[in-house]
């Protein structure tokens, strides 16, 4: 009987340790070019989870800001393309951010 307890307790802890990494949500964000100069960036988080407020930065190679804002509502983020090599850095707080350089922003 307390072998059956005690097998059921690692079963439990097995399928919690298992379940940890589903649990997380990971930061996701991709950028585009409209066509007129303007870059729009939509984030958020493979859970599904909004990216409203969440810190959004454009830097220049030399590491100068460019750009800096937050996160729409609709978990957008709207910025006129640099004429300088650039990288739109999608901060979500230590852990969670995401880089994307701006020659892979088409």
């Amino acid at each position: 009987m307390q072998k059956t307890r005690w097998t059921a307790l690692m079963g439990f802890i097995l399928i919690l340790a298992a379940s940890g990494p589903a649990l997380a949500h990971t930061p996701v964000c991709s950028c585009y070019g409209i066509g007129d100069g303007t870059v729009v960036c939509e984030g958020g988080f493979s859970d599904g989870s909004s990216a409203a407020g969440v810190e959004v930065r454009v830097v220049a190679e030399d590491g100068k800001v460019l750009e800096k804002g937050k996160m729409n509502d609709f978990s957008e983020f709207e910025f006129d393309q640099p004429e300088v090599p650039y990288t739109v850095i999608f901060d979500a707080g230590k852990g969670h951010e995401v880089e994307i350089p701006g020659e892979k922003i088409d």
